[in-house]
């Protein structure tokens, strides 16, 4: 089994302030394939607002992450269990979990022993759903400074996992019954000033990398290109892709 990367914990605090929020319509989708409501695990649960949603509807959620920070951050409710811990070996009992949920994470996991995990944890008929969002889309502009930003400046800098969410999870080895879904397609809406921008791009992984190695903050000099281009409070648009299975 592959090293577990931790590679949130420094910036845990501009991640749970500056990330997006999934939609609604996400979550339905994978409810609308979760006939039971017992319980579910939030795998690599960051800052917990995957948990704090299921919590609504599971009796009991199980939300575990590699990174203590995140979770010592994460949003508390009453039916939420927090705990510190690798995503291929749980304590959970067999067959025990009636949804499984991972975002914007499964490609730092080593997918051969998770899926065996996954496997051995959801009750028959139980469903697993991962998903992550690209690059945002603002302007034509916009999305330039940001692609030259993200592939030339700090390219180098990201973790090798990270071309799974460039591959749309396409090449995640899946030996589940897949869902057929919906050809709408999935989206993330934010309303962002430029601060909030670059907060964003403050709590990317590459980033924290590049300030480690230089000592140095690539993401001033970005700020000041998007600037002139930034009006005000503008939308800001993440695609989403989404993949459901059955056991």
């Amino acid at each position: 089994m592959k090293a577990a990367k931790d590679l949130f914990s420094k910036q845990s605090s501009a991640y749970k302030k500056y990330r997006p929020t999934y939609p609604d319509e996400l979550y339905d989708l994978i409810l609308e394939h979760t006939p039971g409501r017992s319980a579910s695990w939030d795998v690599g649960c960051g800052n917990g607002q995957v948990a704090a949603y299921l919590a609504n509807h599971f009796d009991e959620v199980q939300a575990t992450d590699v990174s203590e920070n995140q979770i010592s951050l994460a949003v508390r409710k009453p039916n939420i269990q927090y705990s510190v811990g690798r995503a291929e070996k749980t304590n959970f009992k067999d067959q025990s979990i009636d949804l499984i949920t991972v975002g914007q994470a499964i490609h730092w996991f080593d997918h051969e022993a998770f899926n065996e995990e996954v496997k051995r944890v959801l009750k028959p008929g139980g469903t697993l759903a991962f998903w992550c969002y690209e690059l945002s889309q603002t302007s034509p502009e916009i999305d330039t400074v940001i692609w030259e930003f993200y592939t030339d400046k700090i390219g180098s800098y990201w973790a090798p996992e990270r071309r799974h969410i460039d591959e749309h999870y396409s090449t995640i080895p899946f030996p589940f019954e897949e869902v057929r879904l919906p050809d709408t397609s999935l989206t993330m809406k934010v309303q962002w000033s430029l601060d909030a921008m670059e907060g964003y791009l403050n709590s990317w992984s590459s980033v924290q990398k590049y300030i480690q190695e230089h000592h140095v903050n690539p993401v001033g000099p970005v700020t000041e290109q998007l600037a002139p281009l930034w009006k005000g409070t503008m939308d800001v648009v993440f695609p989403l892709q989404l993949k459901i299975g059955k056991v």
